[in-house]
């Protein structure tokens, strides 16, 4: 059953539909701020001409009688205008169930990591962000000199609660992680809201969001992580190569395996004249060693008939 209350009626602004938005998107576990949700309210707005000021800003319900409600009044414990009507208190909100159990985060689904450890820090540093952006007038000028991205970082720094109250003081620029990252990729003098034009930026966000959108279909993520291994195994050939020829070259020392005598008490050599009978070759695409055994033996020339002169 809904009460009403007489009051003045708020008008229902941008700010407060974006606090609504924000309120709603809040995970279940979140308790909220505001107690609509304990009781739902009618605020009437109030009218000297139609409402008596004993009513202005309390809970009312009409109470229906059979009976003349004017018999049982007692004009010393109440006033003429309730009769009739019955003011009651808001009733306190129900008890919020006990909370569940975090997620490990190491194995919890993306989504319950979202849920549960990044928006409940991220939507307040959001809000503190929007309230900042209505005071710098933001919603009012095309170009203003807030810098959201900003805002929220040096926000989200300073409001860390494992840090506590020692980071009040420190600015963006004093950040540790802000100083050495301005230092490799200082900001041009002018920001691109001011080099850009409205179509050049849009074409820029739009070429951007196509991408993402192609990046995360699998078939490209699992084509991107093959390219990703197929250049780290490409890194390094060189110490590979002489890693390679370290485990598989012979050791000097030892009977030679390659030198063999044959039967009629001549030595076998290899075709490169060392007894080690190894022949290396080493190409850019890759390694391979090759070990032959040739025997090398001279024939004579075989006799030839003289050939008779042309006539």
């Amino acid at each position: 059953m809904a009460a009403k209350v007489i009051g003045e009626k708020k008008e229902i602004s941008l700010w407060d539909q974006i606090c609504a938005e924000v309120a709603a998107t809040r995970p279940p576990f979140e308790p909220p701020e505001d107690d609509a949700s304990s009781v739902k309210t009618d605020v009437v707005q109030y009218d000297a001409t139609k409402h008596n000021p004993v009513f202005y800003g309390r809970m009312f319900s009409k109470v229906p009688a059979d009976s003349d409600p004017f018999e049982s009044f007692d004009p010393s414990t109440s006033h003429p205008a309730c009769v009739g009507y019955s003011l009651v208190d808001k009733p306190p909100p129900p008890p919020s169930p006990p909370s569940t159990p975090l997620p490990d985060p190491r194995l919890c689904a993306p989504r319950e990591y979202l849920e549960h450890y990044i928006f409940p820090v991220l939507l307040p540093g959001m809000v503190e962000m929007l309230r900042e952006a209505k005071n710098q007038r933001c919603f009012e000028r095309k170009r203003t000199k807030f810098n959201a991205c900003d805002f929220l970082t040096e926000w989200l720094y300073k409001m860390n609660p494992q840090y506590g109250a020692d980071r009040g003081d420190i600015t963006l620029f004093e950040i540790p992680f802000v100083k050495s990252w301005l230092e490799e990729h200082p900001r041009p003098p002018l920001p691109l809201s001011l080099l850009l034009s409205d179509e050049e930026a849009a074409t820029i966000i739009q070429s951007f969001f196509r991408g993402y959108l192609t990046r995360r279909d699998p078939e490209v993520q699992e084509l991107r992580q093959w390219q990703r291994e197929l250049r780290e195994e490409g890194e390094d050939i060189s110490i590979k190569v002489e890693e390679f020829w370290r485990k598989h070259e012979p050791s000097e020392e030892g009977h030679d395996p390659t030198q063999k005598t044959s039967p009629k008490g001549t030595h076998k050599t290899s075709s490169s004249g060392s007894p080690r009978g190894f022949k290396k070759q080493r190409a850019s695409s890759g390694i391979s060693a090759v070990t032959s055994e040739v025997s090398i033996s001279i024939e004579p020339p075989s006799p030839q008939p003289p050939q008779s002169p042309d006539v």
